[in-house]
């Protein structure tokens, strides 16, 4: 069994609320996933850099 990183709970969290949104304007699922994998990369991109998530996953394992 394997487990989900911090950062993506966030960026599906995010993305449950984005796709829901372009769905509500229409896009095609096309779109919708392209749009979303985009983001996703953006997302984890961030995340994976930023010094506070860094900080959460170091308490986190004390």
């Amino acid at each position: 069994m394997t487990h989900a990183a911090i950062e993506q709970l966030v960026v599906l969290s995010n993305l449950e609320s984005i796709n829901a949104e372009l769905i509500r304007q229409g896009l095609s699922q096309k779109q919708r996933i392209m749009a979303l994998n985009a983001t996703a990369i953006a997302q984890m991109c961030s995340l994976l850099q930023s010094p506070a998530i860094k900080k959460l996953k170091w308490t986190s394992n004390i």
